[in-house]
């Protein structure tokens, strides 16, 4: 999409108008600025920060875990790592 090198912040602007559900293992800055934002597409969290093959091993759990569920509006599904097993939580933010 040509915005690799923006900033998390010049990201959101793009990514609540076109209506995007981002991925992102930047739980830190990601998790304030989803909190700012009214309604939102989702985010999906991929913490710890790891190397990007367990990335992608982790990724393709997500959609296992959204069989059913048609939108992710205002929510949050991060995944972590516990013992060497995979945690998906869905949530919601606190407004600030």
């Amino acid at each position: 999409m040509g915005l690799s090198g923006e900033t998390d912040w010049d990201l959101m602007p793009r990514i609540v108008a076109e209506d995007f559900t981002f991925v992102t293992n930047n739980a830190r800055d990601f998790r304030k600025l989803y909190a700012k934002e009214r309604l939102h597409a989702g985010l999906v969290i991929i913490v710890p920060q790891v190397l990007p093959a367990l990335q992608r091993e982790l990724f393709v759990l997500i959609p296992r875990e959204l069989v059913g569920v048609q939108y992710l509006v205002n929510e949050v599904l991060e995944v972590t790592i516990d013992d060497d097993t995979a945690v998906l939580t869905r949530y919601l933010l606190p407004e600030t």
